[in-house]
């Protein structure tokens, strides 16, 4: 095959009109030619950190979407999965990845679970880890969440991070807010990235301390904004990453959504493709072509240098996408899960007590991080929820055995009615609810209790229900229906319940995240993220 467009080299950052010839999968000879050309090609988009499972989609179905915007490969963290199934769960990620043309690139998870305040499915140990990491399809120590840990010279987490010292390869962070010595001693212990800053301050500390950032635009954690100064002195040590994001979101774009807004910033365009194309292969040593001759041919023809409206997308010499049409085929397969909940009833969401203040988790619309609020209860001591300053009860279920769930309070989802319910809860996936009165909480959790897994939200009579089969958190169907079924469910919330947030469903599943400060709600109980304990939701004074 040969095809003429406006060859873009990134590394020299010179745009010339090509032949380019592709045989076997790879280019074998790319040649100036003198006719300016219609369509330019360069690089596919890599996505530097991303759990597919948040998509709601397998491996195979997020091939189907991520195509569709340029994106040729992923570095993937198969946490989610391994936090309900481990290594089987892991495994079954691997082998669906392989029924499709992409270049995945899964990571072995460091942290499952993310801490030991939460249960959760499975557990990976030192001796699974560096087991684990003796499979060539894993090329990197996905991110050390238990940074305290790290700080603290833990073995176990230590242990894991020696592991994949010894074979020389990546090592991805996540330290939210971590600065000063902490900081130091996490980078020193071998540690090269993070995907958590929030702000250019924290970017900036990382960045001069040896860290590459990850700006990451997500469904619910938005940081371009905030970080895309960086662009302009550090496009050598950044990459672009969407860390979580659902069907909806995804079906509308992926990193060429933040190489468009970087180019309308006025950044410099081969800074920004160096960052979305460039560093992320060469950081993780991916085997993902860069458009060079003996290269595999993995790049993209798109239609200017400033909407990139991608013609056609090319992955091992082969047309994955063309003229906005996947041309990756479903594939089927065997669900796995591990659910064990009980039906509910109302009466289990019952808070009673003798408080006179309540603490509560405050949500920041487009961040992961809470901010620590209290409220004040009634006189009479009869306290539900009260919707006219939106403090509203959320609950995490255990979704491996049955116990009683854990009972909190939420200010930030708005929510003038009705419930809304998730088995995505980072990352352990146990249910996670948040509602304005017991009944419809139990209605909303008993939907995903029957299906084993999903989302749901009920005003009243009214309930919808996406079930999600493959260990509780992904779906088995096709990506465009998965995607259009989640736009239904995310608009009934906003439309019907009233909420403000802009992802209500991702920001609820970052509620039990106990890394994330300063509080959230695991399965036992109300947690601190900045000294790592439990604190009690009842104060008295």
């Amino acid at each position: 095959m040969t095809i003429k467009a406006n060859y873009v080299d990134i590394k020299k950052r010179v745009i010339f009109p090509a032949s380019i010839v592709l045989k076997d999968r790879k280019i074998i000879s790319i040649t100036k030619i003198k006719e300016i050309q219609d369509t330019f090609v360069l690089p596919g988009f890599i996505d530097a950190h991303i759990h597919i499972e948040s998509s709601m989609l397998i491996p195979s179905e997020f091939a189907r979407l991520a195509v569709l915007h340029g994106t040729v490969a992923t570095v993937s963290d198969p946490h989610e999965i391994a936090n309900i199934l481990g290594v089987k769960g892991i495994e079954f990620m691997l082998s669906n990845a392989d029924e499709v043309n992409f270049n995945f690139n899964f990571g072995v998870s460091p942290c499952v679970p993310a801490t030991t305040f939460e249960t959760s499915g499975a557990t990976l140990d030192a001796d699974a880890v560096k087991e684990l990491l003796k499979n060539k399809k894993l090329n990197h120590l996905a991110e050390v969440m238990a940074f305290p840990s790290v700080i603290n010279n833990e073995p176990q987490i230590m242990a894991k991070i020696k592991a994949a010292k010894d074979l020389n390869i990546p090592i991805d962070g996540h330290a939210p807010f971590l600065s000063g010595d902490d900081l130091k001693k996490y980078i020193d212990a071998g540690i090269s990235t993070d995907h958590e800053a929030s702000s250019y301050a924290e970017a900036k500390e990382k960045l001069e301390l040896g860290m590459k950032i990850l700006i990451r635009e997500g469904s619910a954690a938005k940081n371009f904004e905030a970080l895309s100064p960086l662009i302009k002195s550090y496009s050598n040590k950044l990459m672009f990453c969407s860390d979580d994001k659902h069907p909806n979101d995804l079906l509308l774009g992926h990193i060429n959504s933040l190489v468009i807004r970087s180019i309308e910033l006025g950044y410099d365009v081969f800074d920004v493709l160096k960052i979305a194309c460039i560093n992320p292969k060469e950081h993780y040593n991916l085997d993902v072509g860069q458009l060079k001759v003996g290269d595999k041919a993995d790049f993209i023809e798109v239609k200017d240098l400033e909407s990139f409206k991608i013609i056609r997308t090319f992955i091992n010499g082969e047309i994955v996408c063309e003229n906005s049409k996947t041309k990756i085929e479903s594939v089927k397969i065997e669900p796995i899960n591990n659910f064990h909940a009980s039906i509910t009833s109302a009466k289990d969401f019952l808070f009673e007590s003798d408080c006179d203040e309540v603490e509560v988790i405050q949500v920041i619309d487009h961040e992961l991080f809470t901010l620590e609020k209290k409220y004040h209860l009634p006189e009479n001591g009869d306290f539900n929820v009260n919707l006219k300053e939106d403090i509203l009860k959320i609950a995490v279920i255990n979704r491996y055995k049955s116990s009683p769930p854990a009972i909190g309070f939420v200010n930030g989802f708005n929510l003038k009615r009705g419930a809304i319910a998730s088995c995505v809860a980072h990352d352990s996936h146990n249910i996670i609810v948040v509602g304005c009165n017991d009944e419809e909480i139990s209605k909303a959790v008993n939907l995903l209790v029957k299906s084993k897994g999903g989302i749901s939200a009920v005003d009243g009579e009214k309930t919808l229900h996406l079930p999600l089969e493959v260990g509780g958190i992904m779906s088995n169907d096709d990506a465009f229906s998965v995607a259009s079924k989640y736009e239904e469910i995310d608009l009934f919330v906003k439309d019907n319940l009233d909420s403000t947030l802009s992802a209500p469903f991702m920001t609820l599943s970052f509620m039990a995240l106990l890394v994330i400060p300063e509080i959230k709600l695991s399965d036992k109980g109300l947690f601190d993220g900045r000294e790592f304990h439990f604190i009690p939701t009842c104060i008295k004074k």
